[in-house]
C-alpha cells in the first residue's frame, strides 16, 4: 500500500520530503552499555527511555506510522536472564505507555506472535491496544516476539484453513489479499528503514513489507540517536528517488 509523501519546511531550509511511515531496527543498547562500563540490561532500559523521545520527533516531523523493532523471534536465544529482564522491560514500557498514548493520542499496535508471551504481558497489550485503538495521532507499532518469516507462515496457515472451509481460492489471491494475512494488515509499507548501531542487514524484518523501502544505516547505537540524527537520516531519504522500478518521465529507458 502507498501513500503520499509530505513535505516539511524546515527553518532556513529548502523544503524536505518526509516518509510517511518509517520503520526502525533498535540496536546497539547491550554494546552501548557495555562501552560504558555497564550492565546490557542498563542498555535496554535507556533504549526504551529514547523510544517516547523519537516517537515524539517523528510525528513532530510530520511521519504518522512508526513501526519498532523491540524483541525478535531470534532474541529467545540469548541469555535467559536478559530475555526476563527484556520482557519485564517491556511490559512496563507497554503499561507506562497508556498514559503516554492517552496524553499525545497514539495508536498502539503490537505486531508479532503474542500468543507465546505470559497470559498477563498478552492481557497487558490488548488493554493498550483496545485504550488507544480510537487515538488519531502517531501510529505505532511495536513489534514483540516478531519475526517476518514467522510471520508469513501464519499467514498462510490462515490462508490454508480458510481455503478448507470454502472461503478462499487460488483465484483470489494477489499482493493486496496476502498482506491482509499479515500481522501489518491495513498499515502502509513502510517508506523508509532505520538501522541504528552498524548492523547492515534486516534481520528477518518486515521482509515483505520492506519491498520498496529506502534503507538508512547509522553507526550510532540506538540509545544515542536523538532528534538530530532523526533530521540527518530524514534528509538523507529526502535526497533519494524512488521510481519503484520505473524510469523518470523524459528519461532513456535504453540507458
Amino acid at each position: 500500500m502507498r501513500v503520499p509523501i509530505f513535505t516539511i519546511a524546515a527553518k532556513g531550509r529548502n523544503r524536505i520530503m518526509v516518509p510517511n511511515h518509517v520503520a526502525i531496527i533498535l540496536d546497539g543498547n547491550g554494546r552501548w552499555a557495555k562501552a560504558k562500563g555497564m550492565p546490557r540490561n542498563y542498555g535496554h532500559t535507556m533504549g526504551a527511555k529514547n523510544v517516547e523521545v523519537i516517537s515524539k520527533a517523528v510525528y513532530d516531523m510530520g511521519i504518522r506510522y512508526l513501526t519498532l523493532y523491540a524483541f525478535s523471534t531470534e532474541n529467545w536465544n540469548r541469555p535467559k536472564s536478559e530475555v526476563n529482564a527484556l520482557m519485564k522491560l517491556l511490559d512496563s514500557y507497554l503499561k507506562n505507555c497508556l498514559k503516554t498514548a492517552k496524553k499525545n493520542h497514539i495508536r498502539v499496535r503490537v505486531i508479532g506472535d503474542i500468543s507465546k508471551l505470559d497470559e498477563k504481558f498478552q492481557a497487558n497489550i490488548r488493554e493498550l491496544e483496545k485504550a488507544s485503538d480510537s487515538y488519531d495521532g502517531l501510529r505505532l507499532q511495536i513489534a514483540i516476539n516478531y519475526g517476518s518469516r514467522d510471520e508469513m507462515i501464519r499467514a498462510m496457515k490462515k490462508m490454508l484453513k480458510e481455503q478448507e472451509e470454502g472461503k478462499l481460492t487460488a483465484e483470489d489471491l494477489n499482493e493486496e489479499k496476502f498482506s491482509s494475512y499479515l500481522d501489518t494488515a491495513g498499515i502502509p509499507d513502510p517508506d523508509f528503514l532505520i538501522r541504528t548501531s552498524g548492523e547492515q542487514r534486516l534481520s528477518n524484518y518486515l521482509l515483505w513489507q520492506l519491498a520498496y523501502s529506502e534503507f538508512y544505516f547509522t553507526d550510532t547505537p540506538w540509545p544515542d540517536f536523538d532528534e538530530k540524527e532523526l533530521k540527518q537520516a530524514i534528509d538523507a531519504y529526502s535526497a533519494r528517488d524512488r521510481r519503484y522500478g520505473g524510469i523518470r518521465e523524459g528519461e532513456n529507458s535504453n540507458v
